[in-house]
């Protein structure tokens, strides 16, 4: 399950990308409001598939929490803050999305406004909503780096694969600051690899449940009566 709902974050973000390719560009206001509101259910194809996003990133913070629950229950439960509170800032960060729709909707209290004046205003919400996610991604990363930690010390998930995760959570970390990431951007992504590496060995090897269930009964013995 936990593989199945990060293949869904992972899908629904790259429909998101692909909806929204073309219709934000980069330093022309006028273009983009132009572009939004000609290829509004693109724009909203996009918006659903990042909430989509969110949704499944929740699922699979729960899961894997329990997942890791065994290996340390402190690291695993401090992870899931770290995701949570990164899912929170991102869902809310949506809202900067919509606001371009009701701006250069031509609602009528917005008369006041100049053509210009709106599209500046609708491009500085798309810009709100970026710098948004990027501070979301500083909370993924440290939810990586921990996942990472829990898998190296687990005993049913190959080490290998907590490696290429801690990798993901440093590139999540390049958003401290944003310039640094901007610049470096295909390097910053490539650290994603360690996530498609983990959802593709949930989906097809899963984890080694005797194992699980060794750790997990070791966990109750160790715990504080």
């Amino acid at each position: 399950m936990a593989g199945l709902f990060y293949l869904l974050v992972a899908v629904c973000g790259a429909l998101a990308v692909f909806a929204r390719s073309g219709l934000i560009v980069k330093g022309d206001a006028a273009t983009t409001a132009v572009n939004i509101i000609a290829h509004e259910s693109r724009y909203l194809s996009a918006f659903a598939g990042d909430l989509l996003v969110v949704a499944s990133y929740v699922v699979v913070t729960a899961l894997f929490y329990r997942m890791f629950k065994p290996v340390n229950r402190s690291v695993s439960l401090t992870a899931a803050f770290f995701s949570l509170t990164g899912c929170a800032i991102q869902g809310f960060a949506l809202a900067f999305q919509l606001a371009p729709l009701t701006i250069l909707g031509g609602t009528q209290y917005l008369g006041v406004f100049k053509a210009d004046q709106l599209q500046a205003l609708a491009y500085m919400f798309l810009k709100l909503y970026s710098q948004a996610y990027g501070i979301a991604i500083v909370f993924f990363g440290f939810y990586c780096l921990l996942t990472g930690y829990l898998i190296c010390r687990s005993t049913f998930l190959p080490r290998v694969l907590g490696g290429f995760m801690m990798l993901a959570g440093l590139g999540g970390l390049t958003f401290l600051s944003p310039t640094f990431a901007a610049a470096h951007l295909p390097y910053t992504l490539f650290g994603s690899v360690g996530e498609l590496l983990l959802t593709a060995w949930l989906l097809v090897k899963g984890v080694d449940a005797e194992k699980w269930r060794l750790q997990n009964a070791a966990a109750r013995v160790a715990e504080p009566s």
